[in-house]
C-alpha cells in the first residue's frame, strides 16, 4: 500500500478525533494528538519534496474514482508533482507549528477540541486542494477551505463581530467561487474533460478542441466560443473565470474587504490563512494554470493589472492602521498582489517562489504579533503600547527579523554561494520586481505598470513595518500602569515555533533560490510550470498555427536555458540583461520606507502627526481603507435590504401571505363572528325565528299551489 495519501489523510485524521478524544481524555489529549499527526505530515512533506522535486520522481496516485456520469469522469487522486510538492511544504509545515502555538495560545480560551479539529479540517481541505489532478477535487478543496476558514473567524461565535466578519468572508468569497465554478464549466464544455493532463496537453500541443454538443471546432489556442452573446477567446473565457475565484479566495482588489475582518478569529487563524492556506490558493491555481495564461494574453494582462493594483492600494492602507492584526493583514493583501502580477507576466517561478519565502516571514509577524497581544493583556492599538521591547526582548528580536524579511534587506548584486545574499523576502521579491521589469521591457501588457506598483508599495511596505516595531516596541510605554507592571506571561510553546520560522525568513531565499527561479528552475519544476521563456522560443518556430507540440515546446524551452539564466541573475547581455538600477531599485524603495518611518517615529513623540494628517481628504480616505466597506454598503448591501425588505413585508406578507392563507383564514374568522350572533341564546328569539320560518314555508306552499294548473 502507498504511503503518499496519508500527507493528506492525518489532518483529516486528526479533525475527525479530536472531539471525542477531548471528551474522553481531556482537551489536552486533542492537542497532542492532531499536533502530533500535523509533525508526521509536515516530516513526510518534507521527504516528498526531496524526493519529488529535487529528486524528479513525480507521479499521481488514483485512489477511486470519484463521480463517472456519462462522458463526465473525475478521479479522486494524489498529484505529486513539484508545484504541489512545494505546496505540501508551506501548508504542512505552516500548520504543525499553528498547532505547536496554539496550545499555549489557546489555553485560557476554552473550546480546544472544536479549535484544534477546525485547524486540521483546514489543513486537510488546503492539502485536497493542492494535491488535486482535476478541477472538481480542487473545487472541493476550494470550498472546503471556504468553510473552516468561516468555523474558525467565527470561532468565538457568541461575539457578534466575529459572527459578522465569518458572514462576511463566506459571501465574498461565494462571488469569486461562482465565477471559478462557471470557469469549471466552460474547460468541461470545450475540452471534454476536467483533468488536468489531458486540459493543459491540449493547450500546449494547440490540438483541435471541439466544444460539447457541437459538431465542429478549432485548434483550441484559436478556438472561440458564444458567451453572453458575445464571440470570445475561449481561453481568455476560461482565464478571467478562474481568475475571478483566485481574487475572491486571495482577497484581490475588489474582493479583498473580507481579509482584515477576518482577524476577528484567534490569531493563530490569521497566521494559517495568510500564511499557508486560504489565500494562497489563488496564486497555486493561477500558477496551474500557467499553460493557458500564456495562451490567454488579455487574462494574463487582467491579472497582471489585479494584482499591480493590490500590491499599491493594501500598502497605502496598512500606512495608517493602529491594529497590529490589521496592519500585517494588509502587508499580506499587498504581498499577495507581488504574486499575482508575477504570474500575469509569466515569472511563475518567482510568484511561487515568493509564496514559499512569504510563508516564514507572515506567519512569523503574525505569530510574534499574538504573543505581543497576550502579554498586553489583548491590547492590539499599538498606539496603546510602546516600550515592549523591554518586556518581551525575544519576541522583539523574532519581530525585527520577521520585518527585516518583508521590507527586503539586502545587498544587490552581491551573491553567495551563487544567491542573491540577503533575506528570504529580498531574494524572492527582487526577482519578481525584476520579472515585471522584463515582461514590461519584452511587452507583456501592464508589466512595466506592474514594476512601478512593485516599486511604490515596497516604499509604503517598509515604512509601515517599521512603523509597526517603533510604536510597539520602541520608545516610552503608553500602556497601562497594570500592564506594564504585571505583562501576562506568554508560555513557552508559543515562543518555540518562531525560531524555525525565523530561520527560514532569514536563509530560505537563498537556500531555495537556485531551485525555484536560478539555474535549476526547469530540472526543479519538471514542466509543473509552463515558463514564457519556453512561449517565446516557440513563436520563434512554429508552423501556421502558431506553436508545436507539447514536447518541442519543452526542448525550445531547454534551448532558451541560458538566456533565462542570464534574466535570473541579471548578468546576460543583450535584451534579456536586467539594467543595474533595476536590481538596486527595490533596495532603494526600502530605504527611503525605512529611514521615513525612523525620520518620523524615532523623533521625539512618535504619535506627533505625520505628513497626513488627521482631518486631511487622503487621511480619511486611507483610513477608511479607500471607502470600499461603504461603497459596497451603498450599491450592495442597503438596496439588497431594501429589495428583501420589499419581498418579504409587501411581497410576502401583505401579497402571498394576506391574499392566499391569511387571507381565507381571515375572511373565514370574520364570517363566523357574524354568523355567531346569531346565536342569542335567549328562547324568545328562537321561537320567533321559526314562526317567520313556518310564515314562509306556508306563504311559499299557497304560492305554488295557487299557480298549479
Amino acid at each position: 500500500m502507498t504511503l503518499e495519501p496519508f500527507v493528506v489523510l492525518l489532518p483529516l485524521f486528526g479533525a475527525m478525533l479530536a472531539m471525542p478524544v477531548g471528551r474522553a481524555f481531556g482537551y489536552r489529549a486533542a492537542e497532542f494528538l492532531t499536533t502530533g499527526f500535523m509533525l508526521i505530515a509536515a516530516i513526510y512533506s518534507w521527504l516528498l519534496f526531496f524526493d519529488v522535486a529535487l529528486g524528479g520522481n513525480a507521479r499521481t496516485i488514483t485512489l477511486f474514482t470519484w463521480i463517472a456520469s456519462g462522458g463526465f469522469q473525475a478521479d479522486w487522486a494524489v498529484r505529486l508533482d513539484t508545484l504541489s510538492a512545494v505546496m505540501l511544504v508551506v501548508v504542512n509545515s505552516v500548520s504543525f507549528l499553528v498547532h505547536w502555538y496554539s496550545m499555549g495560545y489557546m489555553k485560557d480560551y476554552g473550546e480546544q477540541p472544536r479549535f484544534f479539529a477546525y485547524l486540521s479540517m483546514f489543513t486537510f481541505a488546503m492539502l485536497t486542494l493542492v494535491t488535486a489532478d482535476n478541477f472538481v477535487q480542487l473545487f472541493f478543496g476550494w470550498e472546503g477551505v471556504g468553510l473552516a476558514s468561516y468555523l474558525l473567524i467565527g470561532f468565538w461565535f457568541k461575539k457578534k463581530s466575529a459572527n459578522d466578519a465569518a458572514i462576511k468572508a463566506f459571501i465574498v468569497n461565494r462571488v469569486g467561487d461562482f465565477g471559478f465554478a462557471l470557469g469549471i464549466m466552460c474547460i468541461f464544455y470545450v475540452f471534454g474533460t476536467v483533468e488536468f493532463d489531458a486540459v493543459f496537453s491540449a493547450v500546449a500541443a494547440n490540438s483541435e478542441a471541439i466544444p460539447f454538443g457541437q459538431t465542429s471546432g478549432a485548434p483550441i489556442q484559436e478556438l472561440t466560443i458564444n458567451f453572453l452573446d458575445m464571440k470570445l477567446h475561449a481561453l481568455t473565457v476560461i482565464g478571467v473565470l478562474l481568475f475571478i475565484g483566485a481574487m475572491g479566495k486571495s482577497a484581490q482588489f475588489l474582493l479583498h474587504t473580507w481579509l482584515p475582518d477576518a482577524m476577528e478569529g484567534p490569531t493563530p487563524v490569521s497566521a494559517l490563512i495568510h500564511a499557508a492556506t486560504m489565500v494562497t490558493a489563488g496564486v497555486f491555481l493561477v500558477c496551474r494554470c500557467s499553460v493557458i495564461y500564456e495562451y490567454a494574453p488579455d487574462a494574463a494582462a487582467l491579472v497582471t493589472l489585479v494584482g499591480a493594483v493590490t500590491a499599491f492600494f493594501a500598502a497605502t492602507i496598512g500606512l495608517l492602521q493602529d491594529d497590529i492584526k490589521k496592519i500585517v493583514a494588509y502587508s499580506t493583501c499587498s504581498q499577495l498582489g507581488y504574486m499575482f502580477f508575477a504570474a500575469g507576466v509569466g515569472a511563475y517561478d518567482a510568484a511561487m517562489f515568493h509564496l514559499f519565502t512569504h510563508a516564514f516571514f507572515k506567519a512569523l509577524l503574525f505569530l510574534g504579533s499574538g504573543a505581543v497581544i497576550i502579554a498586553m493583556h489583548h491590547e492590539q492599538n499599538i498606539k496603546k503600547m510602546g516600550g515592549v521591547k523591554g518586556l518581551m526582548p525575544f519576541t522583539h528580536i523574532l519581530m525585527v527579523i520577521g520585518t527585516i524579511a518583508i521590507t527586503g534587506v539586502g545587498i544587490p548584486g552581491f551573491y553567495l554561494f551563487g544567491a542573491p545574499f540577503g533575506t528570504a523576502g529580498f531574494v524572492s521579491k527582487d526577482m519578481v520586481i525584476e520579472g515585471a521589469y522584463h515582461a514590461g521591457h519584452m511587452g507583456r501588457a501592464f508589466g512595466t505598470f506592474a514594476f512601478v506598483m512593485g516599486l511604490a508599495a515596497a516604499v509604503m511596505t517598509a515604512f509601515y513595518s517599521w512603523r509597526l516595531i517603533f510604536l510597539t516596541f520602541w520608545g516610552p510605554s503608553r500602556a497601562p500602569a497594570e500592564v506594564r507592571k504585571h505583562p501576562h506571561a506568554v508560555p513557552d510553546t508559543m515562543m518555540a515555533p518562531l525560531v524555525p520560522l525565523a530561520l527560514g525568513a532569514l536563509v530560505a531565499g537563498m537556500v531555495f533560490y537556485g531551485d525555484f527561479t536560478g539555474k535549476n528552475k526547469e530540472d526543479f519544476w519538471n514542466g509543473s510550470l509552463y515558463f514564457s521563456s519556453a512561449h517565446h522560443a516557440e513563436k520563434a518556430g512554429a508552423d501556421d498555427h502558431g506553436t508545436p507540440g507539447a514536447q518541442d515546446a519543452h526542448a525550445a524551452a531547454a534551448d532558451d536555458h541560458d538566456a533565462e539564466d542570464a534574466y535570473a541573475d541579471g548578468h546576460g547581455e543583450g535584451e534579456d540583461e536586467i539594467p543595474g538600477w533595476v536590481l538596486w531599485s527595490p533596495f532603494w524603495a526600502m530605504v527611503i520606507g525605512s529611514v521615513a518611518a525612523g525620520w518620523h517615529y524615532l523623533r521625539g513623540d512618535p504619535l506627533k502627526p505625520g505628513l497626513l494628517r488627521p482631518g486631511g481628504m487622503i487621511y480619511a480616505f486611507l483610513k477608511n481603507k479607500w471607502y470600499f466597506d461603504e461603497l459596497y454598503d451603498f450599491l450592495l448591501v442597503k438596496p439588497s435590504l431594501a429589495i428583501g425588505r420589499f419581498l418579504w413585508i409587501d411581497g410576502d406578507g401583505k401579497t402571498i401571505d394576506g391574499v392566499g392563507p391569511d387571507g381565507i383564514s381571515a375572511a373565514v374568522a370574520a364570517g363566523a363572528k357574524r354568523i355567531v350572533k346569531i346565536q342569542s341564546g335567549y328562547v324568545y328569539h328562537y321561537a320567533f325565528a321559526m314562526l317567520i320560518g313556518i310564515a314562509l314555508f306556508v306563504t311559499f306552499m299557497l304560492i305554488r299551489a295557487g299557480g298549479a294548473p
